[in-house]
């Protein structure tokens, strides 16, 4: 049994080294490598396969963003101070909602604050569906720690109510101590409530009215958006799709000969296409985040890079120096001088440059991000000098891509 094979790859041979492998087992070696070979092309191609759900949405399904005003209670003296009086105004229209009338004048509570209550409304979404809900401060509460929302009518765009928020808030911070002597992880003034939600009105959508499905590409592109239209076509073996322009698709349903809406966005969805990334890099100068495309292309360039470091120091040596002072009188009554010395500080200056020979680095016809890469790190450019870098190369004409600074 053959346990151990070392295969070595040449330009004209390939050399077994181990046991001796009979006919059979040089044909399955062969094979392996082959494959590898193979899998290594493959997967060096930037392009990927993906499915349609991953890289489209459909029109029509979406979410929609509610927002709404409300109180927190329950504060352990942590809520907002009397001199936010739209606090104390919306409690006292609380309070008397529930037949207690108080003069928003004379309150001072610290265990109440006023938030904003946001939540996403999902499509399909039905009357008694729950909905997390994010909670926010408004006033100068100093934290929502152990609060617990009162009921809320979150409101959409049109000014009608869909959904009515309370609970208790569960925050992802804390803080502990007081102002001079004291820790806060986090946010303490924002919180959720799971669940905390509840969908009061209809809002799905009708897919059996639908007389087309419109896929919407999450990045537009021309090319994308033909193979989509080409991968449906293909699927139902008729032109059911055409692409309208680099971001829609739209898919005829009474031509494709599907009764239901739905099982017709399963299967277009669940195909898949390879994908081609464009060729892009995103340079990120307040932090020095540099990302790169990987079919990013240059032309043949070369880079000259060095540093001029000069450096400026100032230290203090300690010298001793006369005091100047009378030293006393001597027999005949003259005075003498004092030879006594005070040590003081006597600052010294030294300026040092080192001027670093220039690195140099050449890229040939077809290169890639890699190469660069690797280049700009042999000849040691730190991420702010590879922003400086990558300009200039776009600058000259040498970089085959769009260049994105933030």
């Amino acid at each position: 049994m053959v346990d151990r094979i070392l295969i070595r790859m040449t330009s004209t041979r390939m050399i077994f080294r181990g046991y001796f492998l009979s006919r059979t087992t040089r044909r399955i070696a062969l094979t392996a490598a082959f494959l590898a070979c193979v899998a290594s092309s493959f997967s060096s191609n930037p392009n990927r396969q993906v499915l349609i759900r991953d890289i489209t949405s459909v029109e029509g399904v979406r979410d929609n963003m509610l927002v709404g005003y409300g109180l927190v209670v329950g504060l352990n003296r942590t809520g907002d101070s009397q001199q936010t009086y739209f606090t104390v105004q919306t409690l006292a229209n609380a309070m008397q909602r529930m037949g207690v009338l108080i003069a928003p004048g004379t309150v001072e509570v610290k265990n109440v604050a006023s938030v904003f209550v946001t939540a996403s409304l999902p499509p399909f979404a039905r009357p008694g569906a729950k909905l997390d809900v994010t909670v926010s401060s408004v006033g100068d509460a100093k934290s929502l720690v152990g609060g617990v929302l009162l009921m809320s009518a979150l409101h959409g765009p049109d000014g009608q109510v869909y959904a009515e928020a309370q609970g208790p808030l569960v925050m992802g911070g804390y803080s502990a101590g007081n102002s001079s002597n004291g820790k806060e992880v986090n946010s303490t003034t924002v919180g959720i409530v799971p669940n905390g939600g509840i969908v009061e009105r209809d809002t799905s959508v009708d897919l059996h009215s639908f007389k087309s499905v419109s896929l919407l590409l999450r990045n537009p592109d021309f090319t994308t958006a033909k193979e989509i239209a080409d991968a449906v076509n293909q699927n139902f073996h008729k032109t059911v799709a055409s692409a309208l322009d680099s971001s829609r698709v739209d898919v005829n349903v009474a031509d494709t000969g599907s009764l239901s809406v739905p099982d017709l966005i399963s299967r277009v969805q669940n195909l898949s296409l390879e994908v081609h990334t464009p060729a892009k890099i995103v340079i990120n100068e307040r932090n020095g985040t540099i990302v790169l495309g990987g079919d990013v292309k240059l032309t043949p360039v070369s880079v000259i890079h060095g540093n001029l470091s000069i450096q400026v120091v100032t230290s203090y040596d300690v010298a001793a120096v006369p005091t100047g002072g009378n030293g006393g009188k001597d027999e005949k009554g003259r005075g003498r001088p004092d030879n006594r010395l005070q040590p003081v500080l006597v600052p010294e200056t030294r300026v040092t440059a080192n001027d670093a020979p220039a690195q140099t680095m050449r890229l040939d016809e077809g290169a890639n991000v890699e190469e660069l890469v690797n280049g700009l790190h042999a000849i040691g450019t730190s991420s702010r000098d590879v922003v400086a870098i990558l300009q200039a190369i776009k600058a000259e004409g040498g970089l085959q891509a769009e260049l994105e600074v933030q």
